[in-house]
């Protein structure tokens, strides 16, 4: 049986504060790319895409995921209509990267980094649009 979704309340002023954490992870993320600091970018690509879920599912939901399965998300994404969606397409595939981007020995390719920016950065504008039409 699937464990129900902690969440907490999300006022309009965090939708917006979510969605500029997101930019600037996106951006940092984006930066680390350039530097050939795969490991890096892809954590800060993660953070990017969660933030951007909590933007998203705050302003299309009132709220966002608490607990500390960040697969919880998806599901309460599921229930943001078309914006979640799209984030939940996106953060589906980071996701999987964050034990082996940040707690892992190994290398990220520099393939799998640059998909991760990509997702990153369509994340926090998607975030930043929705975030631009809360009030």
């Amino acid at each position: 049986m699937a464990r129900p979704i902690r969440t907490r309340p999300v006022t309009a002023a965090q939708v917006r504060a979510y969605a500029a954490k997101a930019q600037e992870y996106a951006d940092a993320a984006a930066s680390e790319l350039e530097s050939n600091r795969y490991i890096a970018a892809t954590s800060l690509a993660i953070h990017a895409g969660i933030n951007s879920a909590d933007a998203v599912c705050g302003a299309r939901v009132g709220q966002r995921a608490a607990g500390e399965d960040h697969d919880q998300v998806l599901a309460l994404l599921r229930q943001a209509g078309p914006d979640g969606a799209s984030i939940e397409k996106d953060l589906r595939r980071l996701l999987p990267l964050k034990t082996r981007a940040q707690y892992e020995p190994d290398d990220v390719a520099p393939g799998v980094a640059t998909k991760a920016v990509e997702r990153a950065k369509r994340c926090a504008a998607l975030a930043h649009t929705v975030a631009a039409s809360t009030r």
